[in-house]
């Protein structure tokens, strides 16, 4: 494939994030304007500080290469993400994604300025117990909502990597229950649910989640076991799963339309899992060297100033993920100016 050139498109990125600067020293908002936190008619945006505001900044220009700043900026950007941690819990909140994935991408953030939280993240310690670990793993809704719940089943393991809480117990524990329950027929989780699952375009079907939606879930899952060092119990299914979803329309139809995340969550167990087997190995870089054209394309044709997904920090942050890590994929084909760098590669959670 040719090489495509998105040094336009980083501009205008990094222009994005200053635009979500605010005059209080190291704060940012999420959203430029009002509106509903996912344009489905639900819960209002809370404008002005922010804690993805804040987290994502950080994030986007730790990927893009702008992530020097003076001493100053970089206390100040500390302080804003320390604060907002709460002192009896340790948790993070805010109201578009539960405290647990909030508290993971918090602490994520810090992370990259090499900082602690204030606080012990006192409400995850019970997960210490494999009783309760794996009451909670256990627990979440694996048939209908299997994606949004991987936020706590990955959160609870990121949190406590990324406030420096790990202990190698719990990391037994947590690895062992995700071997345990990969489902063969997928390469996901969690097995018993996973390989009934409908490959549609939509979220749910009769109540059951769409394969995608395991896909997606399973991505959170599986950069934890990047991070680690761990392998994937069935790589090779993970490739048949994500090449099945691309090729037979199972994917949402706001796929590579918009700035989001579910990009990168196939992109990147498409990689991953193709650094563990040499599995369909043609196919799959055809099929990455497709998405890079046409993803990159749209990326570029979208309204910098107007469009809703790019003005979220959190959805662009997705973006700039699946870019990161699609110049990775393809080497000398992504052009920009600095490299990029996937948060992934140096912490888990995003």
């Amino acid at each position: 494939m040719d090489a495509i050139d998105i040094r336009p498109l980083i501009e205008e990125i990094g222009k994005c994030v200053k635009r979500h600067e605010l005059p209080q020293p190291g704060a940012y908002c999420r959203w430029l304007w009002p509106g509903d936190i996912w344009g489905d008619g639900g819960a209002p945006r809370t404008l002005g500080k922010n804690e993805y505001g804040c987290a994502d900044a950080a994030n986007i220009l730790y990927t893009i290469g702008d992530f020097d700043c003076g001493e100053a900026t970089r206390r100040a950007r500390i302080r804003e993400l320390q604060i907002m941690q709460e002192p009896e819990t340790g948790l993070f909140r805010e109201s578009s994604h539960d405290p647990i994935h909030t508290t993971a991408h918090c602490l994520g953030a810090l992370e990259l300025f090499g900082a602690k939280p204030l606080y012990p993240v006192r409400a995850l310690h019970r997960y210490y117990d494999k009783n309760e670990l794996y009451a909670l793993l256990d627990g979440l809704d694996w048939r209908r909502d299997p994606w949004t719940q991987s936020h706590l089943g990955a959160g609870v393991y990121a949190s406590l990597v990324n406030a420096g809480e790990m202990t190698e117990a719990f990391s037994k524990n947590y690895f062992g229950w995700l071997r345990e329950y990969a489902d063969a027929a997928t390469g996901f989780w969690k097995k018993g649910f996973a390989e009934y699952a409908p490959c549609s375009d939509r979220r749910t079907v009769n109540g059951q989640a769409s394969l995608y939606c395991y896909m997606a879930g399973g991505f959170h899952y599986l950069f934890n076991l990047e991070y680690a060092k761990q392998p994937l119990r069935y790589p090779e299914k993970v490739i048949d799963t994500c090449i099945r979803l691309f090729t037979e329309n199972g994917l949402p139809d706001y796929f590579m339309k918009k700035c989001n995340f579910i990009e990168t969550d196939w992109l990147y167990c498409m990689t991953r899992a193709g650094r563990q087997t040499g599995h369909r190995r043609g196919e799959r870089e055809a099929l990455i060297e497709e998405f890079a054209r046409d993803y990159c394309v749209s990326l570029m044709r979208l309204d910098f100033e107007k469009d809703e997904s790019f003005n979220d920090l959190h959805l662009l942050f997705g973006a700039c993920c699946a870019l990161a890590e699609l110049q990775s994929a393809l080497p000398g084909k992504i052009l920009t100016e600095k490299p990029l760098r996937l948060v992934l590669d140096r912490r888990p959670f995003i």
